[in-house]
């Protein structure tokens, strides 16, 4: 039979942090804290059942949300599925399949439950009675993993601010006393100035992170704004998580972006200059990865950094070759990108890790997904062809001019070849001849050398 007491109930690990800007006579506050800090990791692995629902649904649906546990830090011990239209309103899974996770869990010596989709509070209280186990949802799990990775202050108050998001209407499902918080995959990230938080409580911290995002957004805004005004072309890399986008970053740009063989390894945007075959330089910037049933409380959350792709000259989308989903793949990230207002921009769609990749899949990949450019960013393969790609696709200065920069102004003539477009260069009397297509501040920097009618500078 299964157990119907509530689960054991964890105490939470506290700790308390002293602010040194703090004004004479205020106390310190006391924070939650999970064991499992950004970086810390378990010795012992949680032991999970993975748990799907969908009409026509396979075990190998399955087999992102184990790569999403593992990155979480949990090993995959069973599956179960239910081929099912609907969920349970009350238990999300049938009578039928919480028997069959019971003898599972029981089976496998496994601490947790994980579920592929977002449940109700009350789905996640009643699993939680019966099944006598933490019960996470696929939108905890994800929130999680965000808060293993964040690093920057931005990243998090961003994933804190969308924990609390997904907490607050799931309070009363796990008691006022929030003795959930106990450790373990979806325990990590908000930490809160008391342990027996209440909804006003949590209310406040929400109103404090988003003013604090405010200020964080201001200061992205103004290193935005000079970008722009730079007249510099702005390319937002994008794509699925784990798809390469940090490796194809450090192969074009030679930064040092973290990359790893995990699901959302990295949550910093960085930005980066490169130059294209033609000369042009351009900014790169690596975003967030994507993912499908990406939470909405993270997207909001993470809006003021996903602006970064809505507001480029063009989005670098970057699919995975070697997954069997790529076509759902690139799908998902399409329905992020018009989510966050970037569904009008250009796009190149780099079709990377094409080395793992035999010539019939390379043929079968290029008569479904029409237009990619087949790249490895690992190994080299294809990035020229990309790169010519990109100074192909975006938007060309709108005027053409011919100018004899004098001698000694090679100052102006790199600055075309940066910011503009050169068509040609050649020496001529009292200075060089430039044949170029420019921008309204370029043309305004190099006004008082433009040639009128036959001059030719000879």
């Amino acid at each position: 039979m299964m157990p119907t007491d509530p689960p054991a109930r964890r105490t939470a690990v506290t700790r308390s942090v002293h602010d040194g800007r703090r004004r004479r006579g205020q106390h310190d506050v006391t924070m939650l804290e999970s064991p499992l800090s950004a970086t810390w990791r378990p010795a012992v692995r949680e032991k999970a059942v993975l748990v799907g629902v969908g009409r026509g649904i396979e075990e190998s649906s399955l087999d992102e949300l184990a790569a999403l546990a593992d990155t979480a830090g949990a090993e995959a011990v069973a599956r179960v599925i239910q081929s099912r239209s609907d969920p349970d309103p009350a238990t999300f899974v049938g009578k039928g399949k919480l028997e069959e996770i019971h003898r599972a869990l029981h089976g496998e010596g496994a601490d947790a439950v994980i579920l592929d989709d977002e449940l109700s509070p009350g789905q996640l209280r009643n699993l939680e009675d019966r099944l006598g186990v933490k019960v996470i949802d696929r939108t905890a799990l994800i929130l999680d993993i965000f808060a293993l990775h964040a690093r920057s202050r931005e990243g998090k108050t961003q994933v804190e601010l969308a924990q609390l998001n997904y907490l607050l209407p799931r309070l009363r499902g796990w008691g006022e006393a929030m003795s959930r918080l106990g450790g373990g995959i979806g325990t990590r990230g908000p930490g809160e100035t008391k342990l027996e938080v209440d909804r006003q409580h949590i209310r406040r911290r929400i109103s404090k992170l988003k003013r604090d995002l405010k200020n964080l957004a201001r200061t992205r805004e103004v290193k935005r704004a000079r970008r722009q005004s730079s007249g510099i072309a702005q390319v937002a890399i994008a794509g699925y998580t784990n798809a390469g986008k940090s490796t194809l970053m450090n192969a074009l740009s030679q930064a040092n972006v973290l990359v790893a063989d995990q699901l959302f390894a990295t949550l910093d945007p960085t930005t980066r200059r490169v130059k294209l075959p033609t000369g042009r330089e351009i900014t790169l910037s690596d975003t967030v990865g994507f993912v499908s049933k990406l939470p909405h409380d993270l997207v909001e959350a993470f809006r003021s950094t996903l602006e970064e792709v809505a507001l480029a000259t063009l989005v670098l989308h970057v699919a995975d070759a070697s997954s069997p989903e790529i076509e759902s793949q690139v799908a998902a990230v399409h329905e992020v990108l018009y989510e966050i207002g970037a569904g009008h921009v250009t796009e190149v769609l780099a079709l990377n890790k094409i080395d793992l990749v035999d010539e019939d899949q390379r043929r079968r990949i290029a008569n479904r997904i029409p237009g990619g450019v087949p790249i490895s960013a690992a190994t080299g393969e294809g990035l020229e062809v990309l790169t010519e790609r990109l100074a192909e696709v975006i938007p060309r200065p709108p005027v053409e001019v011919r100018l004899l920069v004098p001698y000694g102004r090679e100052d102006l003539t790199a600055r075309l070849y940066r910011e503009a477009e050169v068509l040609s260069e050649e020496p001529g009397e009292g200075g060089t001849l430039v044949w170029a297509r420019v921008g309204e501040r370029e043309l305004a920097a190099a006004a008082a050398f433009v040639l009128n009618g036959d001059e030719t500078g000879d």
